[in-house]
């Protein structure tokens, strides 16, 4: 069967709609270790496609440089430790317990929050430019 339609012949009785992928970005730079800058804001049910980090400045800290992606209580919600630490792009991968956080953000809108960590000496460089793509009220929940 064809799904979300009751018909089968396409052109005639086929429900014929999908979804927009949407995005929004933010720019990231170098402060405090931990510090957050907000990234995108999701509507309820959003499925959250892809997350990509692109790194125009490397981040210099000492010994750590990475980036978290989370929704503001949890900092590693959707994606931890993005190397931040050379130019270039890096796509989030998510572990198995972030899955569930992507296919459907939940009942409420949230704020994307991309969380800085660094360790050793404190960083004097890096920016990057953040970017949330995702289908609006997917509700795959």
């Amino acid at each position: 069967t064809i799904r979300n339609t009751t018909g089968t012949t396409v052109g005639t009785n086929v429900t014929n709609t999908g979804f927009v992928l949407m995005a929004q970005s933010a720019n990231i730079v170098f402060e405090a270790d931990g510090t957050t800058t907000d990234i995108a804001t999701l509507p309820a049910n959003s499925q959250i496609f892809q997350i990509t980090l692109d790194i125009t400045t490397a981040f210099d800290a000492g010994t750590t440089n990475t980036i978290d992606f989370g929704d503001g209580t949890t900092a590693d919600q959707y994606a931890d430790a993005l190397a931040a630490g050379a130019q270039a792009r890096v796509l989030a991968t998510s572990d198995v317990s972030q899955i569930g956080n992507l296919i459907d953000i939940g009942t409420s809108d949230i704020t994307v929050t991309a969380t800085y960590n660094q360790s050793g000496s404190a960083a004097t460089a890096g920016a990057a430019t953040a970017t949330v793509l995702y289908l609006q009220n997917r509700n795959l929940s």
